[in-house]
């Protein structure tokens, strides 16, 4: 049985007008009605459910485990909650992530996210040597698995200009991802939502949405 798991990051989580949910609600539509219904699909919120971020407990709690000593209730209930994060990322095979540009990058919720579930020994390790091209980390997650990124934006970042290079949240997810093992990566951009006519824009997303979830449904 494969599963699957949304990561929804848009801030707005339950917006009527996004247009970045509105294609995310369009392609699960056609995943359910292609995939058998033995699928499991489950949904964080990364805006709505506890998502830990990287403070001065978290370091504490995990210098403390290094060196084995006993945690505060507080950074126990940190670690034991980044572990759920962690043990529900690792269990899917299938992901699906929905947010908005925000500044040329992915929100910080998302970031947050990332660093739950970037760690080391569970989704990759350091080696010893250098491959050949010099990487020094192998993905642990190496076994096939899928990832679906839909990234809403109010300009067009694929104009191979300026704001190309400035925009950065795909980069980021796919050498994070790939890092971890999960090579199959796919962007749909919902892009131009503050210059094109809406209805073109969304009308695009959902072609490019279809063609993604049938070929998640697939595998």
């Amino acid at each position: 049985m494969s599963k699957l798991l949304i990561i929804h990051a848009h801030p707005d989580f339950d917006s009527k007008t996004s247009a970045s949910l509105h294609v995310l609600n369009y392609f699960l539509k056609v995943y359910k009605e292609n995939h058998s219904k033995d699928e499991v699909i489950e949904t964080i919120n990364l805006y709505e459910d506890e998502v830990p971020l990287l403070d001065k407990n978290v370091l504490s709690a995990w210098r403390k485990q290094s060196e084995g000593t006993e945690l505060t209730s507080q950074e126990k209930e940190i670690t034991d909650r980044m572990s759920e994060i962690l043990k529900q990322f690792k269990s899917a095979d299938k992901y699906v992530i929905v947010y908005p540009l925000h500044n040329f990058n992915i929100p910080s919720k998302l970031k947050d996210y990332m660093d739950n579930i970037m760690i080391p020994r569970e989704t990759f390790k350091y080696t010893e040597t250098a491959s050949d091209n010099g990487r020094r980390s192998v993905g642990l997650l190496n076994d096939g698995r899928s990832m679906v990124v839909i990234q809403a934006s109010g300009s067009i970042y694929t104009n191979h200009d300026y704001y190309t290079e400035v925009e950065y949240s795909h980069k980021f997810l796919k050498s994070m991802f790939h890092l971890i093992g999960i090579e199959d990566f796919e962007i749909i951009r919902v892009q131009g939502t503050a210059i094109l006519d809406r209805n073109e824009v969304l009308q695009k997303g959902y072609e490019e949405a279809e063609e993604q979830a049938l070929k998640l449904a697939a595998k």
